[in-house]
């Protein structure tokens, strides 16, 4: 039992996707344009895009911060990457990765040494970035010079994967391992939901905040930096609409603004239903303001079940199926 209610946090955004899948199956039913290796191909492109923000967003959001910045410094860490590393592309990356550290690093550490609020400091930092973006990039559509690059970064492995979407799929297993078995995830969950008292169980908060937002700026810069490889150009405004998808795929991933819930891998599934639901509606030929729709409709829904009412409900629940096992052994 105590396993069941370990991994409780997965069921939801589970039980979204499973429904998700079989409502697309259903509408197209009798074609092949949903359950097809394209619809596959493309919600793996936007799950490459959008886990690794996600995942740094969502982290931030379990200690009860907001991360704003990553609207701007994926623009930005995209512009770098095509800037830096014509000639060598990792090298390229890593002053991207470098970019994304360090403003991450010095918003946490503005936010721990003055005690500020994270949605201020980071607004500032969106700005920021966006402006330093149109400075580097002239306000132009830069355009990156190594094709070859682009061409092995949309070349498809083992079928429907690339190598985007295996970075995406390795870092929310190098991220689920580390929460799952260190001190890091327990700690920040502490955080989260009580930080006084996390305090007062040796747990360094501070630390955690400035490690969190470090991490959200490497994961932001790590997704924009691949992301403008793959296209073979970088924008310093074209890109900066990842933000909304990246909570939207928090949330749906069981990650709450209030904190102290969430992990790696509820995180990528979240993005997995709001992958699914973009594909799916592009693969039944729906416009795109409906997928719109769908998404706000299904955050409603969640929101709802998140109400007291019915946290109260589920609650009462657990306990009793916690009582018929205990009763059973």
């Amino acid at each position: 039992m105590p396993g069941f209610l370990r991994y409780a946090c997965y069921l939801r955004p589970l039980a979204i996707l499973c429904a998700c899948i079989a409502i697309f199956a259903l509408i197209d039913i009798g074609h092949t344009r949903f359950l097809s290796l394209n619809t596959v191909r493309s919600a793996l492109q936007t799950f490459a895009t959008v886990a690794p923000v996600a995942l740094g967003l969502g982290l931030a959001m379990m200690i009860r911060e907001f991360d704003l910045s990553i609207a701007g410094l994926f623009g930005l860490a995209g512009c770098v990457a095509v800037l830096t590393g014509g000639a060598h592309p990792l090298a390229g990356l890593a002053v991207a990765l470098a970019v994304g550290l360090a403003v991450g690093l010095v918003q946490g550490v503005i936010i721990v040494a003055l005690r500020l609020d994270s949605i201020g400091v980071t607004l500032g930092g969106l700005l920021i970035c966006a402006g330093i973006a149109l400075v580097v990039s002239n306000n132009q559509v830069i355009g990156y010079s190594n094709i070859d690059v682009s061409i092995l970064m949309g070349q498809p492995l083992l079928g429907v994967f690339t190598i985007r979407s295996l970075v995406a799929l390795g870092v929310i297993v190098l991220a689920s391992v580390v929460f799952h078995y260190g001190r890091l995830g327990r700690d920040l969950i502490a955080a989260g939901s009580n930080r006084r008292a996390a305090e007062t169980a040796g747990v360094d908060v501070p630390a955690i905040l400035i490690a969190v937002f470090g991490l959200s700026g490497l994961l932001t810069a790590l997704s924009g930096g691949l992301l403008s490889y793959s296209l073979a150009s970088a924008s310093p405004a074209g890109l900066s609409d990842v933000l909304v998808p990246a909570a939207v795929a928090a949330i749906l991933g069981g990650v709450s603004l209030s904190g102290g819930t969430g992990h790696p891998v509820s995180i990528a599934i979240g993005v997995l239903v709001l992958a699914v639901l973009r594909a799916g509606a592009n693969a039944v030929g729906a416009p795109p303001f409906v997928n719109d729709l769908i998404i706000g409709a299904v955050l409603l829904a969640v929101a709802i079940a998140e109400g007291p009412y019915l946290m109260r409900r589920t609650i009462g629940l657990r306990r009793m199926i916690s009582r018929v096992a205990a009763l059973g052994r």
